[in-house]
């Protein structure tokens, strides 16, 4: 059944629990019975792959081993495994789950049950993901000379970084990444704040989001989808930013209670739904209407509005945000930001946006293009336009060699999210705690780890020496964090604090992801997942040609 799902079907009792769970929870008719009688077998329509985010699951639920995981198959055996509860970075809803792993390579991801926020499901790409961390590994610290970046010892990397982040505050800057953990960016703020510049910022995709944490939030939580009347989109692709919020909007839709609108780009998302507009100005629209999807979610008790950062970018998405704040609160509909970042809600909660005359990400990239900005200091951030900091000093902090290592001066060899503790905000607003199940590769170090010894060589020493004592401080100044597993109470979101600096665009509002499989370095890395998208590509060719 494609890359993923290897069959053995002289197993199958012919249950049918994987025709059940890729037609009910993931929304595509891809599995069914074919033929009568002892000649009965479950099998792919048309002989297509499976092409579902979600078809991963079918695994788990195959109570006879007549559907298996085609990456792990005969890699281990159970027994030799060891385990380790941890949390997905793979997207911004935090699924619950244990990495397997045997003599440091990690081998296995399967889901942990939390009807809170992933129930027993997990994405493909979440499950899938764990060859890419093998591959293309940041090991040892590099320097480039001449062009070509050579080996170098700790102290030697850092003393150079040291020295660059002596210059001018005002020509220094940080961006911290998609998959970054709480601990890393406290960190790198507090050392960024010694230093004096207001540059920095964790929002590389140029969204503006901020301020109060209402604004940033999704407010209606991940299971409280379930109980809306009524929900409308906007600019977003739930099925691709967030596969695991998509099955629980499809599971409110099948119980035939609630409405769904789209305003943006029209897509298979596996439910029903009024296509209300393509721009953030039939946003405006909308909020006129009195017929159709517009009149019902008017007139429902419990509506939420789902916004996706392809519509947040810029000073027009702080114009989209201010839009949808009236409209909520004209009907009493509740605002909800689907990030797509695990690091992203973590970052804000503890202020590391641009300060008084700071600049954000894109200033960043046209300063550092321009030669304003001189130094720039990237934790793990790979999704922006690399090609505008080729003429700044770049020190490039992360576990991958992606696209920011590829601009790097120096490389910092960091671990990946399974070489770690740390602490994670998902979308919600729920602090979890993900756990180290293997060690760093090389003479990579933890995040934090690395900027508490830079900081030192700079004379700037940080006020924690081990992991307990970073926390205490990160617990002090955002005591958000202290909650684990919870979601905080929530204020009512006030749009009148976003002001009104930009009108509504008429451009037609996009999802900011063009391959579900290819999201950041992880991903990027590995084999599996080109596979994935691979399938996706030709299905999508057959189906044009068709």
């Amino acid at each position: 059944m494609g890359p993923l799902v290897n069959t053995i079907m002289t197993r199958c009792i012919q249950c049918t629990r994987c025709v059940r769970f890729i037609t009910e929870v993931a929304g595509v008719q891809e599995i069914g019975l074919a033929q009568r009688g002892e000649d009965a077998e479950i099998t792919t329509y048309l002989e297509q792959s499976l092409t579902s985010e979600l078809s991963g699951n079918v695994i788990d639920l195959c109570p006879v081993g007549a559907l298996t995981s085609k990456p792990y198959a005969f890699n281990a055996r159970p027994w030799e495994l060891e385990h380790v509860e941890s949390v997905d970075v793979m997207d911004a809803v935090g699924a619950n789950i244990r990495v397997d792993s045997r003599r440091g390579a990690v081998l296995r991801i399967m889901p942990v049950i939390n009807d809170d926020v992933n129930e027993e499901w997990i994405s493909d790409k979440t499950r899938f993901v764990w060859d890419g961390l093998a591959r293309q590994r940041l090991d040892r610290p590099f320097i480039r000379e001449n062009g070509k970046l050579r080996p170098a010892g700790w102290d030697e990397a850092l003393a150079l970084v040291a020295e660059k982040l002596s210059g001018d505050p005002d020509k220094i800057a940080a961006i911290a990444g998609d998959l970054c953990d709480a601990e890393s960016m406290k960190a790198l703020k507090d050392l960024m704040g010694q230093i004096g510049t207001p540059h920095i910022d964790c929002r590389q995709d140029g969204s503006l989001v901020g301020g109060q944490r209402e604004s940033y939030l999704f407010n209606s939580t991940i299971a409280g989808l379930e109980d809306c009347d009524a929900i409308l989109l906007i600019g977003t692709n739930p099925r691709h930013e967030a596969p695991l919020v998509n099955t629980r909007i499809r599971k409110a839709w099948l119980s035939g209670d609630t409405e769904i609108g789209l305003i943006g780009e029209a897509a298979d998302l596996t439910y029903g739904y009024d296509h209300c507009g393509t721009s953030a100005a039939d946003l405006a629209v909308f909020a006129k209407a009195a017929k159709g999807f517009a009149k019902k979610f008017k007139a429902a008790k419990n509506a939420a509005i789902i916004i996706g950062m392809g519509a947040l970018r810029g000073e027009a998405g702080q114009a989209l945000l201010a839009e949808a704040g009236k409209l909520a609160k004209a009907t009493g509909a509740t605002i909800n930001i689907l990030h797509m970042a695990a690091s992203r809600v973590g970052g804000l909660d503890m202020g590391f946006i641009p300060g008084e005359n700071g600049k954000a990400t894109d200033a960043i990239l046209e300063s550092a293009a321009s030669g304003a900005i001189e130094t720039v200091y990237l934790l793990g951030a790979d999704e922006l336009d690399a090609s505008k900091l080729k003429d700044a000093f770049v020190i490039y902090q992360g576990s991958h060699g992606d696209a920011g290592a590829h601009v790097a001066d120096v490389i910092l060899p960091g671990a990946a999210y399974t070489e770690k503790d740390g602490l994670y905000v998902n979308m919600e607003g729920r602090v979890q705690m993900g756990s180290r199940a293997v060690a760093p590769k090389g003479e990579a170090k933890e995040d934090w780890a690395i900027i508490r010894a830079l900081s030192g060589h700079m004379n700037r020493v940080l006020p924690y020496d081990n992991l307990g004592a970073l926390r205490e401080k990160l617990f002090e100044d955002h005591p958000s964090f202290m909650s684990l597993g919870m979601i905080a109470e929530k204020a009512d979101f006030d749009s009148s604090t976003l002001g009104r600096k930009s009108t509504l665009s008429k451009a037609p509002l996009k999802s900011p992801i063009s391959d579900f499989y290819m999201t950041n370095p992880i991903a990027r890395a590995s084999n599996v997942m080109a596979e994935c998208s691979a399938v996706i590509d030709e299905a999508a060719m057959k189906e044009a040609a068709e």
